[in-house]
């Protein structure tokens, strides 16, 4: 079992208990999730598959704030900003821009990339290392854009 999984299953009870119907309803959301992630693929619960389904959610909701910030609602924007902020906990934290800087690179040369074309190579060459459970691919796939010409 996950120990993130695990401490998410914790906190649910916490903020039962405390009655904060914000915190539950997020954290009952994210446990839905995660454990339809793991029927979907048919496999147990383990640290890779709940931080990528945390990962998503955090990504969900980052886009649907864009939306309401267009649409003008202040209030969604922050309900948004507050179950963001309370999913990142359970997040490890990201590389630092130098080391992600320096996988980019590795990978290109390992895989031969030229140009635009080769990116989805050097993005399976990421998703193979040891690191790629805190490596962010959408920001990393703009940056291999801007390395390839």
């Amino acid at each position: 079992m996950s120990p993130t999984y695990d401490r998410l299953r914790a906190d649910i009870i916490v903020a039962m208990k405390a009655r904060d119907t914000v915190a539950t309803t997020a954290l009952r959301t994210a446990d839905a999730a995660i454990k339809r992630a793991a029927m979907d693929a048919n496999k147990e619960l383990d640290e890779p598959l709940v931080i990528a389904t945390l990962r998503k959610a955090v990504k969900n909701l980052a886009d649907a704030r864009i939306d309401f910030e267009k649409g003008g609602r202040a209030d969604l924007v922050a309900a948004n900003d507050a179950e963001i902020k309370l999913l990142e906990k359970y997040l490890p934290p990201g590389l630092d821009a130098a080391r992600l800087d320096a996988l980019i690179a590795e990978a290109i040369q390992e895989t031969g990339a030229q140009s635009k074309k080769d990116m989805g190579k050097v993005i399976g060459a990421l998703k193979k290392r040891p690191e790629a459970a805190v490596i962010d691919f959408g920001a990393v796939s703009k940056l291999v854009q801007v390395k390839l010409p």
